[in-house]
């Protein structure tokens, strides 16, 4: 994955540059609106439609980033970041031992969040295995752990009901031809070789697989990776499988990162987020997002079709950083009373507000408040008439008001009834939409 939520490494390896201004909302709950989406987008085909049909219900899911550099715990990109040797960093590989069925409390923390599928790296950049491979020595069989660590992952996964998913990496720091078969074709054939072994592997061992998510495609394109034919074998080894779009080819959905930008057309679109500034452990990383700003993130993706993919980096042992307990076992306590406003959730035009976000469920309005002003909320131009109002942690019937320019849901107590973000629940007439130009065209105005 890239370094960090505000320079998107991604971008730099492929020669398009990467602005940091552009980039300044990253990690926050303001996602792009639908007219401003990536351009030219494509509707699923049948099959399509088919495969992802679990996904999109799912919404929620849980990124694990785990490998050698945990047991630096310095970043995932160290190796890199700090040019340290293939020579000095290939030993860490050793004294990589996590406590065996680590994978247990991960599983189990996703589905107290409510996140409903898991995806873990099999191969990061670094080039290390987690899988027991017959292909390299540099895998997770052969080096400190000494057994398969996919393997407990997918068990794990699996004994709490969630889809399972695998990273997998094209770049590899390790490989001697990881580099060089930008420019030897011997090289690039033997090295494209061993990388679609290494996909053929972890297709072929561990069951049904839900989803395949690729990583940097650096230094070769699609013809370089033969990425039609790798995405041919994939599917004949999964054929219910998922892909998204990092081999260069467009798959089965887009990964924007670290941000929140929406597709259009039926495009499927999910968002990958850290928890704090690093993929993998980082000791000294603090920089915490709290329960709100991911249910903020999480209500965001999905008033705009799409899901959202929040990571854990496991420690070196394989526990959790207590933090990311913590969050996500605040947000799975929300979720509890208030998910279904998001597992539901249709397309949401209403967007408009600045302590409240929205998701709908057909004529049904979900009003997020999550900077709770006490007395009264209110939504600027609603353009369909709200019938009943009521709080979703107690299921108390809200007074209103309502003319053609506001709602406003009257009465409510000054501390929030909920935490960390309150809901209501607004039935309307019909699908609600909101139209705030219409509001500052047409109130009534003084004189002067």
């Amino acid at each position: 994955m890239t370094q960090d939520v505000t320079f998107n490494r991604r971008q730099m390896l492929l020669g398009t540059g990467a602005s940091l201004a552009g980039l300044a909302l990253a990690g926050s709950a303001v996602a792009s609106p639908l007219a401003q989406a990536v351009a030219s987008p494509t509707a699923p085909t049948a099959d399509q439609a088919r495969r992802m049909q679990w996904w999109h219900a799912a919404k929620f899911g849980m990124f694990i980033h785990f490998g050698v550099y945990s047991t630096i715990g310095r970043h995932e990109w160290v190796m890199e970041d700090e040019a340290i040797p293939v020579v000095e960093y290939a030993p860490h590989a050793a004294t990589f031992n996590p406590v065996k069925n680590s994978a247990r409390a991960w599983a189990k923390l996703a589905k107290t969040a409510g996140m409903k599928y898991m995806v873990m790296t099999t191969k990061h950049h670094e080039g290390f295995c987690n899988f027991d491979s017959k292909l390299t020595d540099y895998c997770a069989g052969k080096q400190g752990p000494g057994r398969d660590l996919v393997r407990e992952y997918v068990e794990a996964a699996r004994a709490e009901g969630l889809h399972v998913g695998f990273y997998y990496s094209l770049m590899d720091w390790h490989h001697p031809d990881g580099a060089r078969c930008a420019n030897d074709e011997e090289a690039r054939k033997r090295f494209v070789e061993y990388t679609h072994g290494l996909i053929r592997e972890i297709l072929t061992n561990y069951g049904k697989i839900d989803v395949l998510w690729y990583d940097v495609a650096w230094p070769l394109d699609a013809n370089g990776w033969e990425s039609e034919r790798m995405n041919k074998m994939v599917f004949e080894l999964q054929p219910d499988i998922i892909v998204n779009n990092r081999n260069k080819l467009p798959g089965d959905f887009s990964t924007p990162e670290q941000r929140i930008v929406a597709e259009t057309g039926g495009r499927a679109w999910e968002s990958c987020m850290t928890l704090n500034d690093s993929w993998g452990y980082q000791r000294a990383d603090d920089n915490w997002k709290t329960s709100k700003t991911i249910i903020r993130n999480l209500i965001s993706c999905a008033r705009d079709g799409g899901n959202y993919l929040l990571n854990i980096g496991p420690k070196q042992d394989g526990s959790i950083p207590e933090e990311s307990v913590k969050v996500l076992t605040e947000v799975g306590n929300w979720m509890q009373t208030n998910g279904h406003t998001v597992y539901q959730s249709d397309l949401c035009q209403v967007r408009r507000s600045n302590y409240a976000s929205f998701t709908r469920t057909g004529n049904t309005l979900y009003m997020h408040v999550h900077f709770w002003p006490g007395e009264y909320v209110a939504i600027s131009g609603l353009k369909t008439k709200v019938t009943s109002a009521k709080l979703m942690k107690t299921g108390a019937t809200l007074k209103f008001t309502q003319d053609d320019f506001r709602v406003r849901v009257l009465d409510l107590p000054m501390k929030a009834p909920d935490f960390p973000v309150t809901t209501i629940a607004l039935e309307c007439e019909s699908e609600p939409t909101q139209d705030t130009d219409y509001v500052r065209k047409n109130k009534p105005r003084m004189g002067v």
